[in-house]
C-alpha cells in the first residue's frame, strides 16, 4: 500500500461499500455469515455496519430468515439526476479547454435509439469553425462517433443494432466485412482518425470515454477538423490526439470511471 492510499483510507466506509457491492452482485438474499465470507471479514466485523446500512434504508432484512438484500434506495439516489446532465456537466470544461488548445471544434456523443446523439459541443476559438448542434441525431455507420460506439459494443448488441440499421443493411457483403474489420481496428488502436463520411473537407478524431468501465463505453469524444483550411497547420495530428486523450481522462475522472 502506498503512502497516499494509507493516508486517505477509511476502513468503515470501505467495509460498507464492500457490503453494498457484494450484495449488488448476488441474486439472492444473504445471511450475515455469508456476506462476511464474501468480503473476507468475520461476522462480528460487519455487524455494526449491517445495522447502520439497514437503519439508513440501504439494505433490508427478511423478518423470517434474517437475510439481507439491497433496497431500492441506491436506485432512487442514482436516478435523482439525469445521467446525461451529469455527463454534460463533467465534460463541459474539459471540452472547452480542448477546443481552445487545439483550436478545433469538438463534441461529445452518446448512443440514442440506435443513432448518434450529440449532447454537448465546444466551438473552436478560431474565426472559422465547424458547428454541430446539440441534440442532433446522426446515423451510426457514417459517423466517426458511431463507429467508435459500435466498436466497443459487445458482439451480440452490435449485431442486433446493425441488423436494424437501414444504411448497413444496404451494404454488399464485402463492404459489411470491411466495415466490421474497421470496427475491430478501432478497438485495437483505441481511436479513430479519418476523413468524415458525412462532410467533405472534414477529418474526425474520435475516442471512447469509459472504455475501462465494466458496462461498456459511456460516450465518444470527437474533434471535427476543417482539413481544407490553412490555419493551425502548426498543430500536428499526433499532438491533437494527445490532447484529446488528456481530455478523455479528465472527463473519466469527473464521472468516476477512470481505472475501472
Amino acid at each position: 500500500m502506498n503512502e497516499n492510499e494509507s493516508k486517505y483510507q477509511a476502513p468503515a466506509l470501505d467495509k460498507g461499500l464492500d457490503i453494498l457491492e457484494y450484495l449488488s452482485a448476488q441474486s439472492i438474499p444473504l445471511s450475515q455469515s455469508e456476506i462476511a465470507i464474501g468480503i473476507d471479514k468475520t461476522p462480528n466485523e460487519i455487524y455494526r455496519m449491517l445495522m447502520s446500512l439497514e437503519s439508513r434504508g440501504y439494505i433490508l432484512r427478511d423478518e423470517v430468515s434474517g437475510k439481507y438484500r439491497l433496497s431500492l434506495k441506491l436506485f432512487y439516489l442514482s436516478h435523482r439526476h439525469s445521467p446525461v446532465d451529469e455527463l454534460r456537466k463533467a465534460a463541459q470544461f474539459p471540452l472547452e479547454e480542448l477546443a481552445d488548445t487545439v483550436r478545433q471544434s469538438c463534441h461529445l456523443s452518446i448512443l440514442y435509439m440506435n443513432q448518434v446523439m450529440v449532447i454537448i459541443h465546444a466551438k473552436s476559438p478560431g474565426p472559422i469553425a465547424l458547428s454541430i448542434e446539440e441534440g442532433n441525431l446522426f446515423p451510426l455507420p457514417l459517423t466517426a462517433s458511431g463507429k467508435v460506439l459500435l466498436a466497443y459494443m459487445n458482439e451480440a448488441e452490435r449485431t442486433t443494432v446493425l441488423k436494424a440499421n437501414p444504411i448497413y443493411k444496404k451494404y454488399p457483403k464485402p463492404k459489411r466485412d470491411e466495415f466490421l474489420a474497421s470496427l475491430a481496428n478501432i478497438k485495437e488502436t483505441g481511436a479513430y482518425f479519418k476523413p468524415s463520411d458525412l462532410a467533405e473537407g472534414v477529418s474526425d478524431i474520435s475516442l471512447p470515454i469509459g472504455k475501462h468501465s465494466t458496462n461498456g463505453i459511456i460516450a465518444c469524444l470527437t474533434i471535427s477538423m476543417l482539413s481544407t483550411l490553412n490555419i493551425n497547420k502548426n498543430i500536428k495530428n499526433d499532438e491533437i490526439l494527445a490532447e484529446a486523450n488528456k481530455c478523455v481522462k479528465k472527463i473519466e475522472q469527473r464521472i468516476g470511471v477512470l481505472g475501472l
